[in-house]
């Protein structure tokens, strides 16, 4: 048997007259950039998420930059955050001149573990940037209470988790921005590239829309310093198709992600969704001793696998310069060592995923 990891084909296929049509739309009216129906998703958005401000972006790690650049982060700045996430996390921080601090992670749920975001602040922390790590959102309430009482904003990168709940609200819905990514593979991804910023603040979403167009507020007048980040009608019209399945979606990604549990619960260490969430399980990671061996045999029986993320961000080449070393963040460094992600989505039968996981616990045992 063959499996395939996120199986973008069928996600186009199930819906391919749409696509189609839609697409064939777009490019017979020859509207390519910010025109009705990047409008039309923004609309979409908002309303999905509940939040004021919904604007559409040319990726996920745009919208990070968006969102910094609106607070006004510039060199010198902090912005406290997870080592153990994807590199645009950090790098979008350091690529405005502002310096990453790390805190390491909760074991329970990968993400960022707010008893230890209070020691990391100092008198040049703007921001906390927490990660919602294979599509479940860290502990907000906590983590907005530190920022409200020490003045920072909160930056939520929500590239994995477009679509999940934490105390009945929708991630990108939870802090003064949000961030997410339509990446292909995103559990709400489009066909190339694209993301999105969240908000209620008026003055943050001006701020956003204005720089997303190199800081214009109008034609040829340009009122800050901005960027070309903009949405493309393609794929925002891909992404109307998409949402309006997407609850579909990820019920079934839910189910995937049961249908796994139940089969390797007791047996092997597997993500927990903590009391107050829900998950669209961007990702199924679980944690095993010999990773590399255990990845090999299961490609050897046509199972894909996938490591987020071996190298932890503080032991990277590029932040060398942070002087971060081995040892000071383990909870990371040790999840890196031994997270593995099983195939995910929404198109994975009973079949499938029974193979998967007596190929696993062949391997392991």
């Amino acid at each position: 048997m063959q499996i395939d990891f996120a199986n973008l084909e069928l996600a186009f296929k199930e819906h391919e007259k749409e696509f189609l049509q839609v697409t064939g739309e777009v490019m017979s009216s020859a509207r390519y950039i910010l025109d009705k129906e990047t409008e039309e998703l923004e609309s979409h958005l908002q309303d999905f998420v509940g939040s004021t401000y919904a604007l559409g972006c040319s990726s996920g790690t745009d919208a990070l930059l968006l969102a910094m650049m609106a607070l006004g982060i510039k060199a010198g700045d902090e912005i406290i955050t997870t080592p153990f996430t994807f590199i645009a996390t950090a790098e979008t921080i350091a690529f405005l001149g502002a310096k990453p601090v790390f805190v390491d992670i909760s074991e329970e749920d990968f993400n960022i573990d707010p008893n230890l975001i209070g020691a990391a602040i100092t008198e040049r922390t703007k921001a906390i940037m927490p990660v919602s790590l294979y599509g479940q959102m860290a502990d907000m309430d906590a983590i907005n209470a530190i920022a409200s009482k020490n003045g920072l904003a909160v930056i939520e990168d929500a590239a994995q988790s477009f679509g999940a709940t934490y105390k009945g609200k929708r991630s990108c819905n939870v802090s003064t921005i949000g961030c997410t990514s339509f990446f292909p593979a995103k559990p709400l991804g489009c066909f190339g590239d694209g993301g999105a910023v969240f908000t209620d603040d008026q003055e943050l979403y001006d701020k956003m829309k204005a720089m997303r167009v190199h800081g214009q507020v109008k034609r040829y007048t340009h009122k800050y310093i901005g960027m070309g980040g903009r949405l493309d009608n393609l794929q925002a019209a891909i992404l109307n198709v998409k949402i309006r399945h997407y609850h579909n979606d990820i019920e079934r990604r839910q189910w995937v992600a049961n249908s796994y549990s139940e089969l390797l619960r007791s047996k092997i260490s597997i993500p927990k969704v903590q009391k107050d969430n829900s998950s669209v399980w961007a990702q199924y990671t679980v944690r095993v001793p010999e990773r590399e061996k255990v990845q090999s045999i299961l490609k050897d029986k046509g199972i894909p696998t996938a490591v987020h993320y071996p190298i932890p961000l503080h032991l990277q080449e590029c932040f060398t310069y942070l002087g971060y070393k081995k040892g000071e963040f383990p909870l990371s460094e040790r999840c890196a060592k031994e997270v593995m992600s099983l195939p995910m989505n929404p198109y994975l039968t009973k079949e499938e995923i029974q193979y998967i996981t007596n190929n696993l616990l062949k391997a392991i045992l």
